[in-house]
Order: structure tokens, then sequence, then C-alpha cells
């Protein structure tokens, strides 16, 4: 329709009333309200009283009677006694618990955790999780244990892991600065992690130290490698900055990948973080700061060594979904450059013309970013993002020499920002000359204290404002609202982004730091947006289906293993007494007693000896481990402390196989490509001599060395935590690898043995019973380990944790390849499982998880 030009400016200059008169506008259209009028009344043939179907009682709550004698009783009291009284029952009565939990809500401080009555500490997510989750005391906070309910639900977590996304909070974890020297700080690693940085490979050094990927190790007491270690950590480095000028412009820059931050810079000042589980966090601190101390003395040098505790937050996101919903979060103000790799393809931009359109890096795939990558942004508010925005990731490759973009609110996230392209955030003002990150303040700087985020109500008030201005409600003299730049501070955070990969290389999920300020902030809309929330039991699931080691419950190792079985065999003792006698289970070993293996590892050694010694005595369908005395008597009683070391690395199990003499034995640490050496050796017959009656060349002290192994069911059966692992005889493995070999014909012991098979002692400890009869030992079988961590219920493979002698193992795997054809050899060795209440023992195949890669430091 044409319009004519001189009207479309008329109407374009003249703006639509700020306010109606109701009654004028109804006197200029009163022939269209007469005409509306009758054809409803045509409609309702002039019946304007509501249906009786549609009528509701209002007024039934309001109790007249009761009311009148509320009255008369005001009559006859005083008003000035009704005041007094009422103030003093105010002054009595505590605030109920729904107020008292709303103020609880309400309160975000700048640092630190909300502490209850008795000094336990609570997350910023506690009044979330006390409503949906069971709390528990535990490490010194109120953590969520899992669901409400029985502990069931496996199937729907395993779900959401697969093809959605769970959050975690672990607010919990708490790190350590180190600051100093940087050669100092490398050998303040050296000293207390295992694997030492110093023996990685060039590449995955370098990457660690340049702040490019983090690193994860045993963190153990100074002192020898085969210390009692405390807790795995993860440790990285903050990226080396140096301030360069180039023209007119000010930015800090990074040196480049091609030239690592340790050359020509070993002296140079450095920060490290070192994250700690909070059941180790006070014996790790001490460590570390012991190892600070010692070096500061030999050296005359200064190491800051301080905790972070209360300052910051970790979100972990865990599922198929994790990099979509991050898509969603991230919307940065400034993407701050810190880390090489983001830049080693921006080095050579300069030489091609068209390198951002054919090797331009782009996050807009989660598979193009490293494993263990750091990603650093300073984001804007979630709750400030537009409700429909693009979920494309950032693509930070493309900037050429400058440090830091700022970012249009509604430019893509994936768009290629050329190196003189500049475009301004209209929420954050860009700084000048050298204040470039005076607004976006850096985690890394615990002296500079981040702004907590602004408050519900004040975003509300202005969304509300937005919306009458956008119905012209508004007074026209009032204006925007004005926002300061302390205001704009506020509306933005720095957070760090940590990629975390399974066992296999492929992704699990990310990691969020963030101030602990924000950490509600950013709960709310992750969970708004699709993420299911979960727990401590859930978590330890994910960990198990995936095949990673979870802390504390599969680190028997550590002392925080032992102080949470301590707890949960408290737990289990008061629920057992909760019974009548007649339903109640019998008591079972928690922790499980480690010490009985050295028995079994005796047994062995004289079984091997007599064999030498006997003419022509046939072995074959009996026990390996059988044999009806000790070689010591002072081992029978056993600790339910764990006396032993875990090889958590090749070298590691390498040298204690050195050590003993053991280099004959059948594991294989040291094979470069695992798999393929492994099968090839399993196949070739004139190898098979290795090791021929090598166990009396060892010499064994007095510690076992564990190493942890994945537990697959042969055919049936459910392995439970704290099951016993145990040898088998030959016999047992004929019946159930047979093809008529079933539940049925597998061992099952005696209901009076399953009973006794442990034994407690009037001190607390727990013994290995060995039946003296001779009818009873057919069924009896040594054990080689125990499960940590079993079967969850629903997973499509279930697998169990378990932490085995490497020795046994070594001597069961040459048995079984004696005896077992060729073609029917396995990598895996055959062992059987028995549940501590149960009479029936499973055949499972045991993999060894380091002669499936270089180092087992990898935890969740």
């Amino acid at each position: 329709m044409a319009i004519d030009g001189s009207k479309t400016s008329q109407v374009s200059a003249s703006q639509p009333p700020r306010k109606i008169n109701v009654k004028k506008f109804a006197e200029a259209r009163a022939t269209e309200l007469e005409s509306l009028h009758s054809t409803i009344s045509t409609r309702l043939n002039d019946d304007f009283r509501s249906r009786r179907n549609k009528r509701r009682r209002t007024t039934a709550f309001d109790n007249q009677v009761a009311k009148k004698r509320n009255r008369k009783r005001l009559r006859l009291v005083d008003k000035r006694n009704v005041s007094a009284l009422e103030t003093e029952q105010k002054e009595k009565s505590p605030l109920p618990r729904r107020v008292r939990r709303r103020l609880e809500l309400k309160r975000n401080p700048g640092s630190g955790f909300v502490t209850s009555g008795d000094g336990t500490k609570r997350l910023r997510t506690h009044v979330w999780h006390a409503k949906r989750f069971t709390m528990t005391k535990r490490w010194g906070f109120y953590l969520p244990l899992g669901l409400q309910g029985r502990g069931r639900g496996s199937r729907a977590v395993l779900r959401w892991f697969e093809q959605g996304v769970v959050v975690h909070d672990a607010s919990y974890n708490v790190a350590v600065q180190l600051e100093g020297p940087e050669d100092s700080l490398m050998a303040t690693l050296q000293m207390v992690l295992v694997p030492s940085p110093s023996v990685q490979s060039q590449g995955v050094s370098s990457s660690v130290l340049s702040g490019i990927t983090y690193g994860t190790a045993m963190l153990h007491y100074v002192g020898a490698p085969f210390s009692q270690p405390i807790a795995p950590v993860t440790y990285m480095w903050r990226p080396h900055e140096k301030s360069k000028e180039d023209g007119n412009n000010n930015c800090h820059d990074v040196i480049e990948c091609n030239e690592p931050c340790r050359i020509g810079f070993r002296s140079c000042f450095r920060q490290l973080w070192i994250w700690i589980h909070a059941s180790a966090f006070s014996k790790g601190y001490d460590a570390i700061k012991c190892a600070c101390q010692k070096l500061m003395i030999e050296r005359g040098i200064t190491i800051n060594c301080f905790s972070r505790e209360g300052q910051l937050a970790e979100l972990e996101l865990i599922g198929s979904k994790a990099f979509q919903l991050l898509q969603k979060i991230v919307h940065p103000v400034t993407c701050i450059l810190e880390t090489c790799w983001q830049q080693q393809k921006c080095s050579n931009a300069k030489d091609s013309d068209d390198f951002q359109k054919k090797n331009s890096f782009t996050l807009e795939n989660e598979e193009h970013v490293p494993s263990c990558a750091i990603l650093s942004f300073t984001i804007k508010d979630p709750r400030i993002l537009p409700a429909e925005r693009t979920t494309d990731f950032l693509e930070p490759d493309s900037i050429l020499d400058m440090q830091e973009v700022e970012a249009n609110e509604h430019v893509n996230l994936t768009r290629t920002v050329y190196e003189n392209e500049e475009v301004a955030s209209p929420s954050c003002l860009k700084p000048e000359g050298n204040e470039i990150l005076s607004i976006n303040k850096n985690l890394w700087d615990a002296s500079s204290r981040i702004d907590p985020p602004e408050e519900d109500n004040i975003l509300c008030m202005e969304k509300h404002q937005q919306r009458m201005d956008f119905f012209c409600l508004d007074d026209p003299k009032s204006g925007p609202p004005k926002t300061s730049n302390k205001v704009q501070c506020k509306r933005s955070c720095p957070i760090l982004l940590l990629k975390n990969n399974n066992e296999k290389g492929s992704p699990l999920g990310w990691s969020v730091i963030l101030p602990l300020s924000w950490t509600r902030v950013f709960w709310f809309f992750l969970v708004s947006k699709g993420a299911h929330a979960i727990g401590l039991r859930e978590k330890r699931w994910i960990s198990c289906e995936v095949g990673l080691p979870s802390f504390p419950s599969d680190f028997p190792d550590c002392n925080a293993y032992l102080a949470l079985k301590e707890i949960e065999e408290t737990a289990s003792r008061q629920n057992a007494e909760q019974r009548p006698l007649a339903v109640r289970p019998f008591r079972i070993s928690i922790p499980p007693p480690w010490d009985v293996v050295h028995v079994a590892l005796d047994k062995l050694t004289m079984r091997v000896k007599e064999a030498q010694n006997s003419s022509g005595e046939n072995m074959v369908g009996k026990n390996s481990l059988k044999n009806s005395s000790y070689e010591r008597s002072d081992v029978t009683r056993c600790r339910n402390s764990f006396d032993g070391i875990v090889a958590r690395t090749s070298s590691m199990l390498t040298d204690f196989l050195n050590g003993i003499h053991g280099e004959h034995l059948l594991l294989f640490p040291q094979f470069q490509n695992r798999k393929s050496s492994l099968i090839k050796f399993m196949k070739d017959k004139s190898m098979m001599g290795r090791g021929e009656n090598g166990i009396t060349q060892i010499s064994y002290s007095h510690k076992l060395c564990y190493v942890r192994v994945h537990l697959h069911a042969y055919k049936e059966g459910v392995f439970e935590e704290g099951a016993v692992v145990c040898a088998p005889c030959l016999t047992d493995i004929s019946v159930w690898t047979s093809s008529s070999g079933s539940i049925e014909c597998g061992l099952k012991l005696p209901d009076s043995a399953v009973r006794s098979y442990f034994k407690e002692q009037s001190s607390g400890k727990w013994e290995l019973q060995v039946p003296e009869d001779s009818a009873s030992r057919e069924y009896h079988r040594w054990p080689v380990g125990f499960v940590t961590t079993g079967f969850v219920r629903g997973s499509k493979k279930p697998i169990a944790e378990a932490f085995c002698e490497a020795v046994l193992l070594a001597c069961l795997r040459k048995e079984q390849w004696n005896e077992i054809p060729v073609h029917r050899r396995r990598k895996e060795i055959y062992v059987l499982v028995r549940n501590l209440r149960s009479s029936a023992c499973r055949l499972a195949l045991a993999t060894i998880v380091l002669e499936q890669r270089e180092e087992d430091v990898g935890f969740l």
C-alpha cells in the first residue's frame, strides 16, 4: 500500500500518548462499544449473571461466630496488656522454620561458608538441597548424600548421564594456592606428587606448565615414593603473562606454545593451584606447607602457600549434553586468552590471508577442545541473558594480536573477530591504557575481592521498568535507569572451564570454577535449563559406570578411606540394632580385612616349595593356594587398616617387581602397545617358560602391593561393595566355562562357612578362619583382594572396582595359561567373587588397569 512521504514523516514525528484518559477514550468510541455490547447481549439473551455452575464460595472460610467471640475477649483485656503480651511472646518464641530458611536462602556473603551452631559448614546451595536430598554431615560440611528414598534410582541417574546432563556442587573441594619462583614450585611438586611432573613426557609436561591443561597425581607425604598417599589432587598453573606494547595499544600477551613459558623464565614468578578433597584437606595442606618450608630453608627463598577455602567454588557438569548446556551459559563480556593453545595457530595467521577461513580453530565442536583443557572467560550474569539466543560456542582463536575481545550482546558467538575489529559491549565500559583488566578481576588474585552478584529484586525491578517502557507507561522525564561502573562489575563473573575425560579419552563433562558468591546464580540457571542435580551417592554410581575411581571410596591406601568406613560401620551397626533379633543380619567386616591376603601369599609360597620337593605330585584340580598349616602365625590376626601399597603408575609397579626380584612374573606394565603386545605374548608358546617356579625366588617384604582391577561377571552375578575376591581352582573355571555350566553348578559354601569365613575377635579385629577337616577345605578359597565399589544396577555393562594383590594375580595367570589351551587364553584373569552375606561364588574376569594405560591417577 502506497503512503505519502509527508504523512509518514508526520506519523513518525508524533509519539503515542504516555497516559490514556479512559472517559474520553470511551466517548470517542461510543458507537463501537454499543455495537459490541449489543452483540454480547444477543449471545447471552440479555442475561449477564454468572452461571450457577461457575459460582464459587469465596467466603466459606470466614467464621463470623469465631470473630465475634474474639472481639468479646478483646473488650475485656486492656490494650496495653495485649501489646505487652504480644511483645513477650515474640521475644520468647523463635522465628518459624520457614522464615529462618528464607533468611538463610537470601544470605550471600562475598566469601566464606555459612556455618551451623556446631560449626558445620553449609554449601551455598544447602537450602535447595535440603528440600530435595537426604543430607549428611561429612568432612565438616552438610552435603547431599543422595536423592530422597531408599537409595535406589540408579537407572534414572544413568539415563540422565547418557542422554542428558547432571550437575553436582563440589564446592567442598578446596584449592591451595602456591606463589613463588617457577623452579621452586616445580621442586615442591616433585616432593609431594606421584607421578612427578618431571617424569612425564615432554609434551604433557610443557602443556601443564604453560597452563594449557591441568594434571592429576597422588599427593604424598614428604619422603620416599612409597610413603603413604594422602589423596588424589588436580593441579594447574596460571599461564605466564608478559606486557608488550604494539604501537599505541597497550595489551597483555602470552608466550606462544612454540616458545614454552619455562624457557628463559626459570625463576619467574608463577602461581599454582592444587585442588584437594575436603576429607583430606587438612593433611594435604600440612604436607604441602611442610614441603614449602623445607625448600625455603634449603634455598633461602620465599614461597607463599595459603588456602582459598571460602573463595572459590566448583560445579561439575557430567553427561553427554554438558557441552550444550555450557553453550547456553557462556555469553562472554570478555574472553581472556590465557592459554597457549588458543594462540598457537593465531601466531601463524599473519602469513596467510585465508587462515581464518581454512585453519580457524573453533570450539563449536567439543572434539576440537584438547583433553584436560583450561578455558578462561569473563561472562555475563546468566539471569540477564535474553530468552532466545544462539547456542553456538565462542571461537577465540580467530583473534590475532589481541588478548581480550569485547563481544556485543547480540553478536553470534561463532562469528570471526578480526584483528582490527572492536565490538564494544553495551553492559561493560571499555578500560583504557594499562588498566585493561581492572574491571575483569581474575580468579587467581586472592587479594582482589570479586563483588557478589546483583540482588534478584533489583533485576526484577529493572525488567519491570523495561516492560513499562515498552508499553510507554513510564514517566517521560525519568528516562532509562543509570548504572554505574560498580554495578556493571556485579553483572559479570570470571570463570574457568576444565574439560574432563574418562579412562578411554572420550568427553565426560566439564568443571566450572567460579567465585563462591556466584554459585547460587549459576546453580539455579543450570537446574532451570534441564540439568539434574545429584549427590554423593549418584556421583559414585557414575564414576563406577565410566570406570574411574571415586575418592575416598576407591582409595583404600588413604586415611580418608578408613575414616569413611568407620562412619559406614557405625551407621550399619545402628541400623541392625533397630531390627528384631529374628531378622537381624549377621555382622560383616567394614572395612574389609585386607591383611588376610598375607596368608594367601604365604600359602602360595609353601605350595610351590612343596611341589618342587614332592616327586610327581599332581596339583591340577586342587586349590592353588590350599594348605593345612600357616607359615607365619602373626599375620592371621588381621587389622582393619590397609597395610600395603597401591601401584598407580607403571613405573611404580615395575620398581616394586624389581625390588622383590619379580621381573619374571606375568605382569606387563612395561609394554608400549599394551593391548597388542599382551595378546601376542599370550599366544606365544615359547614365552610361556617365563616365571616357571619363580615364586620361590621372590624376596617379599611385609607390605603387599595391590593393583586396581575391573571385574566383569563371566555369566551371572551381581558384585556388592566389600565382596571378597578369591583364587579359583581349575575345576571352578572349567565348570563355569563349559557349555553346560550354569549358576547352579558353581561353588556354594555352607551357611556355617559363610558366617565363619571372617570372625570378629574380642579386640574388634577380624580373623580369617581356615577349616581343619578335609571336607571343608574342598570349598575353601583363599582371598586375593576385595571389591571397593560394586555393580550399579541398571548399567548395560556392569563393572566393579576391586584391588587385588599383584603377585597373586600373576601366579593365577601363570597357572591358568599353563592349563588352558592357547586358543582359549585371555588377557583377563579368572577369579571368584563372593558377597560377604552370600554363599555363592561367581566367576569373574579381572582386568588390571595398569596393563591398559601407563598411569592410574584419574578420579571423579
